[in-house]
């Protein structure tokens, strides 16, 4: 089950106190109706904001976890892209050398490093996963929020 923020737990107190007070002390509660349904409209309001914010901390944790992984990602590639240059030089040069004319190396050297990129960019893509970013704790607290209003509003 989800964790809940204390101000959370405390915003669903609050309204499960005025539901209670409408249902049970109707009669001896000073408050009026309206003043009742004002305070309940008050603290509803207080749950989803405090709901709003926690997935906007969520998000922002998921961004910011994959922003390093990205950051990684980039670096390794940009020092792997340049090591690679040298190696297809060096296959180019290897192919030159055993009489094969340089436009041909090149051009095998190319087909040859274009098909290993194209290989590596489908894994990456498959291996992308976009669903790692979804607020899955805020989305069951939002869930559960609306189970227990349906509850309190029967």
């Amino acid at each position: 089950m989800a964790e809940r923020s204390p101000s959370s737990s405390r915003a669903r107190g609050r309204i499960l106190a005025v539901c209670l007070q409408f249902r049970i002390c109707m009669s001896t509660d000073p408050r009026s109706l309206g003043e009742l349904f004002a305070d309940l409209t008050r603290e509803t309001r207080t749950l989803i904001q405090q709901e709003v914010h926690l997935a906007k901390t969520e998000l922002a944790q998921n961004a910011s976890r994959m922003t390093g992984s990205v950051t990684l990602i980039v670096a390794g590639g940009l020092i792997a892209y340049g090591g690679l240059l040298a190696i297809v030089a060096a296959v180019v040069l290897g192919l030159i050398a055993i009489g094969l004319v340089a436009w041909a190396a090149a051009l095998l050297g190319g087909l040859v490093i274009a098909g290993i990129g194209y290989a590596l960019l489908r894994a990456g893509i498959g291996a992308f996963r976009p669903q790692d970013l979804t607020p899955r704790q805020t989305l069951e607290t939002l869930k559960e929020d609306a189970r227990w209003l349906k509850t309190q509003t029967r």
